[in-house]
């Protein structure tokens, strides 16, 4: 099954065509994305009825994100190894988890205001939830997702390495669209195998991300069942799984987003995330937090050229 969200209307993709779920369903179910994950068990049999998806297809032109309000969006760091390499940290013995605060959620084509010059790129992929899961074994973890769908893990590096331990993921992370996920929402018996997907990023069309979803440290069921042993998930909530190697902050020297670039996720069988990136949004200053700039850190790219932030590791 694959869904898409227009004009805040959740959409079934029948053969090679989407039809509106509310109206096909007679109103038997709701058209907001959101209100449909409390409900996934008794929606995915009626989907099971009606004509199945065949082949991929274009997205709606301003497709919106398929958990558009999930109540609880929870980040996993440091989850690929080769990403743990470029940070120059030690293998996690258990998932890094921080609060990615769902107020950051974007639709997929929503242009991205900067907060300043240090914003990086991670794509992710991204799980959301569709039935409660609480103390789940990792053998059963898949029967609680609803579906997978694509994200951007956007991040502020002067916010979020602000401060003295712990470091400010949270904030770093969560500024208003920062969490760009979708356009499709797909669910795992459409994939030939949902824990090996090829993942990639282009930055103006340059690779600067490329991976396997099965070099995850700890793949789907794996945070799912050790999320599900912290907290309760609920129906809608979603999980960015981490991200591989090829962040700006990896790089030397840095590279951050600048207002006019494009970021394009891919994630095998899920489609693409097309991110522009708009201009610095003003009212959101990053200057009281600490940074240095090493000798040399000048970045170009393309015509152009810039000095990005250098935050301080701590």
């Amino acid at each position: 099954m694959r869904l898409a969200s227009a004009g805040g209307r959740l959409q079934l993709q029948e053969g090679t065509e989407l039809v509106d779920v509310a109206t096909a369903s007679g109103d038997r179910f709701p058209a907001d994305p959101q209100a449909i994950y409390p409900r996934w068990d008794e929606f995915r049999d009626w989907a099971a009825g009606r004509a199945p998806a065949r082949g991929p297809i274009a997205p709606p032109a301003q497709a919106g994100a398929p958990a558009p309000r999930p109540g609880q969006s929870v980040g996993i760091g440091v989850n690929y190894a080769d990403h743990a390499a470029e940070a120059a940290i030690d293998l996690p013995t258990v998932p890094v988890v921080f609060p990615k605060f769902s107020s950051c959620i974007a639709d997929p084509s929503a242009p991205l205001a900067l907060s300043g010059d240090s914003v990086d790129w991670e794509v992710e992929l991204v799980v959301v939830i569709g039935r409660t899961a609480r103390r789940v074994d990792e053998t059963d973890a898949w029967s609680h997702v609803a579906g997978l769908t694509i994200g951007q893990d956007i991040s502020d590096r002067v916010l979020q390495f602000t401060g003295p331990a712990p470091q400010q993921f949270g904030i770093g992370k969560s500024l208003p669209g920062f969490g760009p996920i979708g356009p499709w929402l797909v669910t795992p018996d459409e994939l030939a195998d949902p824990d090996d997907l090829e993942i990639t990023c282009r930055l103006n069309g340059e690779i600067v991300q490329q991976s396997r979803t099965k070099h995850l440290i700890f793949g789907v069921p794996d945070l799912v069942a050790y999320l599900s042993r912290q907290l309760t998930l609920n129906p809608g909530d979603v999980i960015f799984t981490g991200t591989p190697a090829g962040v700006g902050y990896g790089r030397n020297p840095a590279v951050y987003l600048r207002p006019g670039d494009e970021l394009v996720s891919c994630i095998e069988g899920l489609g693409e995330l097309v991110t522009q990136v708009g201009p610095i949004r003003k009212g959101l200053p990053n200057g009281d937090c600490q940074v240095t700039q090493p000798p040399g850190s000048e970045v170009k790219r393309g015509s152009g050229s810039r000095r990005g932030a250098w935050p301080t590791r701590r």
